[in-house]
Parts: structure tokens; C-alpha cells; sequence
């Protein structure tokens, strides 16, 4: 009777040692939020500023299109002269997700990646040159990857990244289809 009496002591002890540290934790938890949370919305919101700033040069001004989530014009001289639009695909290590600005005329000016997890030294080339270089002024038609070297029309797929290259140009496509639809009255 007496092992019976302290094996449920023991159970007790350890479910209260488990509630309390369950409690400190929620505690600690809550008061590093309370303290961090304005400034964690703050540095969000510099950086999808900064994003949208290295998309597209010699803009007056985002504005947020009503109706579509983290949808942006993008104006200079009170003309839009870009829609920057959210985008996003599954590339060899996962979702990848994108910024891409794409003219009023239904063409690529440029895209960034916001988030992804590509093999580096191979799927982060997608970022840089040259591959990032062959989509302005693509249409959604011309954005089809290929191995061709001589095929300037399309876009020539990055060596070894050839799962990297279909979601970036998968992405950027979607994107610019979607500007093409809301353009036309689609939304």
C-alpha cells in the first residue's frame, strides 16, 4: 500500500512540476510578445516597403488595390505604371513565394523572392543574373522554360535548377495572368 502511495505522490509531483513549468513558459512567451509585437509588425511592414521599392525605380507611390490581398499599383507622375502582385509556386525545396511587378500593357518588369529554400549554389541563381534577367518585357505566352541556348523567345532554365526554374517561371506566369484577368475585369 505504501508503494501505491508513492507512486501516486510521484505521478502528482511531476504533473505539477509539468503545470507550473507550462504556466512560467505561457507566461515568458506572452510578455516577450507584449514587449516585441509593435515592433515586429513595424519591421514587417519596412520590409515589404523595401521589397516593393526593389521591384520597380522612380515610384511616386503604392497604392493597395481594394479587394485583393497584398495587391499594389505602383504610380509615378499619377500614372500606374506597374501592378506588383503576390505569387507563389513549389520549387525543389518547397513553396517558394514572390513579388512580381508586372506593366499595365500584361508584361513581366520584374519579380523578387520573398521566401524559399533552394539549393544554394544552384536554385538561388533564380534571384540573380543571368536568369533573373530574361523575363522583363515577357509576356505571359513567352514564359515557358527551356534548355535551348539558342531559344531567346522563352527562358533558358538554370543549369541543374531546372525544378527551381519551372516554379519561378510558373510563379511569374500565374502572376501576370492574374494582372491580365483583374485588367480585363476578371478580379
Amino acid at each position: 500500500m505504501t508503494n501505491d502511495k508513492k507512486n501516486n505522490n510521484s505521478i502528482f509531483k511531476i504533473a505539477l512540476n509539468l503545470t507550473v513549468a507550462c504556466i512560467v513558459s505561457g507566461l515568458i512567451i506572452a510578455t516577450v510578445y507584449f514587449f516585441t509585437h509593435d515592433l515586429a509588425v513595424q519591421k514587417a511592414e519596412e520590409m515589404k516597403t523595401l521589397a516593393l521599392e526593389s521591384l520597380i525605380t522612380d515610384v511616386d507611390e503604392y497604392t493597395e488595390i481594394p479587394g485583393k490581398n497584398e495587391w499594389y499599383t505602383a504610380s509615378a507622375d499619377g500614372e500606374i505604371i506597374a501592378y506588383i502582385v503576390p505569387s507563389e509556386s513549389k520549387g525543389y525545396g518547397g513553396t517558394m513565394k514572390f513579388l512580381v511587378a508586372v506593366s499595365p500593357e500584361g508584361t513581366v518588369m520584374n519579380y523578387t523572392i520573398i521566401e524559399a529554400n533552394e539549393t544554394p549554389g544552384l536554385g538561388d541563381k533564380a534571384e540573380k543574373s543571368p536568369f533573373i534577367d530574361q523575363f522583363p518585357g515577357k509576356t505571359s505566352k513567352q514564359l515557358i522554360v527551356t534548355k535551348d541556348a539558342n531559344n531567346s523567345e522563352n527562358i533558358l532554365a538554370i543549369s541543374g535548377a531546372t525544378i527551381t526554374s519551372k516554379a519561378v517561371t510558373l510563379a511569374v506566369k500565374t502572376a501576370v495572368d492574374e494582372v491580365g484577368a483583374y485588367l480585363e475585369g476578371g478580379e
